[in-house]
């Protein structure tokens, strides 16, 4: 549930465990933030993306059908679809947070921004992508090449905005045909307080059922 007066996707973002990495609270405030979601069935899957900035004004909503062979191939390429359509709307530096409601796939994720850091680009420990994916990860790892920073989140999915957009299609059509938008984030107000002084706090997998993130 987001707290009243917040941008619902900031929100959640602060608010979920992000794999792999534990920060201090003044880096969970992106510039921009983006939740993908996709489905898989027999009969069809779709597509849904929602992007926000970090002030909650709406930069873009998508919502495709599609035919993926699995469910893990829905997952990549709903991220790999809203990347590239934020990519066409954020500069270069831009700060981005990723909420999916994939586990691998929010943790492949961080470990790739983590191994960008490493001498040898090397993650601190060995990950997978399914073999079904790979092209759509290569598609990813460009995009989140191109940012200046990236975090990825892992939400519930009945929490996620794009779980509706990527299971009914045929029913939010329309959100395709909103005005695109080129959208910059106010920037950040100046903090009056002693937070920027304070110590990280552990991390967040110690707020959440399941133990999910790791630091």
């Amino acid at each position: 549930m987001a707290a009243h007066g917040r941008p619902a996707l900031r929100d959640l973002f602060d608010a979920s465990p992000t794999p792999h990495i534990a920060h201090p609270p003044s880096t969970h405030h992106r510039d921009f933030y983006v939740a993908t979601d996709g489905s898989f069935r027999d009969t069809g899957g779709g597509l849904g993306a929602v992007i926000e900035t970090r002030d909650g004004t709406r930069v873009g909503r998508v919502s495709t059908s599609d035919s993926p062979p699995d469910n893990n191939v829905a997952e990549y390429r709903a991220l790999h679809l809203g990347l590239d359509i934020l990519a066409a709307r954020a500069p270069p530096e831009a700060r981005v947070g990723i909420l999916v409601d994939h586990d691998q796939l929010a943790s492949n994720v961080n470990m790739a921004i983590l191994a960008t850091a490493h001498p040898d680009r090397k993650p601190p420990h060995p990950y997978t992508v399914p073999s079904t994916t790979r092209y759509h990860w290569r598609g990813i790892i460009a995009r989140l090449n191109r940012f200046g920073e990236v975090r990825a989140a892992r939400i519930d999915s009945r929490e996620n905005p794009a779980h509706t957009l990527a299971n009914a299609p045929d029913q939010y059509a329309h959100v395709n045909r909103e005005l695109d938008r080129c959208v910059l984030p106010e920037p950040p107000r100046a903090s009056t307080d002693s937070s920027r002084t304070q110590f990280p706090p552990p991390s967040r997998a110690n707020r959440n059922e399941g133990g999910r993130a790791s630091d």
